[in-house]
């Protein structure tokens, strides 16, 4: 028989935090902006590329999706008490982006400048500042 070695899985459970409680939200919403807003940084600028963008080069599909990740920030936001006026002004960032990335090719330029993640990330941030700061991340 060959020797076989085990490589051990790493516990999802440090990666991405399970918890419901504001700090694991805040982590994980702000992963997720990462992934869909910040994951490349465009050589010689200090833009980043994200996976909305990338999506949004796949006709109608890419846009679905994006939309869809984008949609997960506004069920998280939910799941922290936010008002329906804060969630509503959210859901309208993720449609315009949606509305945006319908025109083929061509809309994944307003989308990379709209931006509609990291907007959201924002209002969540506030809200999460205010209502439970000891979540707050001290950035320096």
């Amino acid at each position: 028989m060959a020797n076989t070695t085990r490589i051990p899985r790493p516990d999802i459970s440090q990666i991405v935090p399970m918890g419901r409680d504001p700090a694991s939200v805040r982590k994980r919403i702000e992963g997720m902006e990462h992934l869909l807003e910040g994951l490349i940084k465009i050589p010689g600028t200090n833009q980043k590329l994200g996976l909305d963008v990338i999506l949004d080069l796949i006709p109608g599909i890419g846009d679905l999706v994006g939309a869809a990740l984008g949609s997960y920030m506004v069920w998280e936001a939910r799941n922290l008490g936010m008002s329906k006026a804060q969630m509503a002004r959210m859901f309208g960032n993720v449609g315009v982006d949606f509305a945006l990335g319908l025109i083929p090719w061509v809309g994944a330029v307003p989308d990379f400048f709209f931006r509609s993640n990291s907007r959201n990330l924002k209002i969540i941030r506030k809200h999460l500042d205010k209502h439970h700061p000891s979540t707050a991340v001290v950035e320096g």
